[in-house]
């Protein structure tokens, strides 16, 4: 649709996820499923479709979100955070293969974001402070936030980056402590 209104795809985002807040060891096979074909392979799909127009152009910018769970991963997050890592890897290799022909390719890895989607944690007061006490700001990042670093990546402003992920995580990753929250069976 972007093509035929437009003539041209500069820039795409990828955000397809769904996390089941589940420890390893109780996840059927299909919810392991449903999680990797929406998390990596939706991603993948997304990735390789704007991709083909871009490389044709010889000139575009992919974002595939991350998360910061990519690489601090806490029990009932252990099949969300392998798709997290998965897409930090299919950053780095859609960089090399898409690089020749013009095409960057960065991730996004956000911290905590008060969405619809994290209103569980958010709605328990002893969940939500825990987690925004393990940020250095102290607080949750409104989704608002994440478009700062998005432009940021989609813009010419960043001409000279590919294959690395941004750590928009109020500097979560590099903070210690934990929180282990009651999981769902």
């Amino acid at each position: 649709a972007v093509l035929r209104a437009h003539g041209q795809l500069d820039f795409a985002l990828t955000t397809p996820a769904v996390n089941l807040r589940k420890r390893l060891l109780d996840y059927s096979d299909d919810e392991f499923d449903r999680v990797i074909e929406l998390n990596l392979k939706g991603t993948f799909r997304v990735a390789r479709a704007c991709a083909r127009p871009m490389v044709a152009r010889r000139r575009g910018s992919i974002v595939l979100m991350s998360s910061m769970r990519a690489v601090n991963v806490e029990p009932g997050q252990s099949v969300y955070a392998s798709t997290k890592a998965g897409i930090g890897q299919m950053t780095r290799g859609l960089a090399v293969e898409l690089g020749p022909s013009g095409v960057r390719v960065n991730a996004l890895a956000p911290g905590i974001v008060a969405t619809p989607l994290t209103a569980p944690i958010t709605g328990n007061p002893a969940w939500n402070a825990a987690y925004a006490q393990h940020t250095a700001l102290g607080r949750w990042a409104l989704p608002e936030e994440m478009a700062g670093p998005i432009m940021f990546l989609a813009s010419d402003a960043s001409s000279y980056l590919t294959g690395t992920t941004i750590y928009a995580d109020a500097g979560w990753t590099v903070m210690d402590g934990r929180y282990e929250p009651t999981l769902a069976k």
